[in-house]
């Protein structure tokens, strides 16, 4: 053997060994998501619910003495963009404004399943004011977290609305601040989910608006996504993540899992059962948590984006060709044998027929 191709062979071994190595080295696996409980229990809603409280995903890594470390963050989107930033996170769920935010600040994800689609949204005004419509909010304070899906469902229901940002007090407040803004009347409004149920049933707001009524203007939707990084360096680890968060969807659009589910996100939330099963009344679960990549989630992926440049939220466009990873999530609905469970919709479909 030449010296030459003994030093090509002892290179390339040496490499083969350190990326072995190196795959190996993986000792934990660290998700991220917004947390949004009223209680001293974490809470991010849906799908996270589902894997948070069932461990399936640490059960999947159990035999690999992989650890799943969750972290929940009041700052929600923002604080987790810092910390995929950061390189302190390999998966996030989160809403449609933030990944944007990341995406244009150089972040370099990958959007791997959609955990949600046609979420509806609330305006939430103090009962002793008598708003009725969206224009009536002029000059008045309205509490949001900035930076996050609430912040963009509103810019979009102002704008049909003929309204932007412009024309009211914008108060950056957390979500459980802005419950508690709204009951001291520090603020005149706010806009997000079906957390609002609660102050109404106690009578400190009222909720005169929704996007349903709308007809889906403003509605949100969720996304997982991970760093590439992480996604290049460890794709067998990476799609035994994504099963378990389409698992978790599975479940969550089962019919006889709506009660069920109803139960759960009161338990880990600590707002009253009676919430969810408003929000959840009369709705079309397999629409709700399809995690496909259809033209219905990817146009309105698309509307979010432009809508969050032409805001001057981001200054360059965003191709979501790239970003948008469906490798793993069609793998993971062919893994779990569900090819048929969610049809791709292009329209919007959240009530059932």
């Amino acid at each position: 053997m030449s010296k030459s191709l003994f030093k090509v062979l002892s290179v390339s071994g040496l490499l083969l060994l350190t990326g072995n190595l190196y795959a190996q080295s993986l000792k934990t696996i660290r998700i991220a998501s917004p947390d949004l409980t009223a209680g001293t229990q974490h809470a991010g809603g849906g799908v996270v619910d589902v894997l948070y409280s069932k461990k399936w995903v640490e059960q999947a890594f159990a035999k690999q003495n992989i650890k799943v470390q969750w972290y929940f963050f009041k700052g929600a989107g923002p604080a987790i963009n810092e910390a995929l930033a950061n390189d302190q996170l390999d998966f996030a769920f989160l809403g449609d404004l933030p990944p944007i935010l990341g995406k244009a600040q150089g972040l370099k994800t990958q959007l791997l399943v959609p955990t949600s689609r046609g979420g509806t949204n609330y305006l939430a005004v103090r009962s002793d004011l008598n708003v009725k419509q969206l224009k009536q909010l002029k000059g008045l304070k309205v509490g949001i977290l900035r930076g996050t899906a609430d912040e963009l469902s509103f810019v979009a229901a102002l704008k049909s609305q003929g309204l932007t940002t412009q024309d009211v007090k914008l108060v950056n407040l957390d979500f459980n601040a802005v419950n508690a803004a709204l009951a001291a009347k520090r603020i005149d409004a706010s806009w997000g989910p079906a957390r609002f149920f609660a102050l109404r049933d106690k009578g400190l707001v009222k909720l005169p608006v929704s996007t349903r009524q709308l007809n889906g203007v403003g509605a949100s939707q969720g996304v997982f996504l991970g760093r590439q990084q992480f996604i290049q360096s460890y794709p067998k680890e990476t799609q035994l993540v994504v099963d378990q968060v389409v698992k978790g969807l599975h479940w969550l659009s089962l019919e006889q899992n709506h009660v069920p589910q109803i139960a759960l996100f009161a338990t880990q939330a600590s707002y009253p059962a009676l919430v969810y099963a408003r929000e959840l009344h009369g709705v079309n679960l397999k629409f709700l948590y399809s995690p496909r990549f259809d033209g219905y989630y990817l146009n309105n992926l698309q509307q979010k984006i432009d809508l969050t440049q032409a805001q001057g939220l981001i200054k360059q466009k965003i191709d979501i060709k790239p970003w948008v990873n469906t490798t793993f999530v069609n793998q993971a609905i062919r893994n779990l044998k569900l090819n048929e469970f969610w049809k791709d919709t292009n329209q919007y479909e959240y009530l059932k027929k």
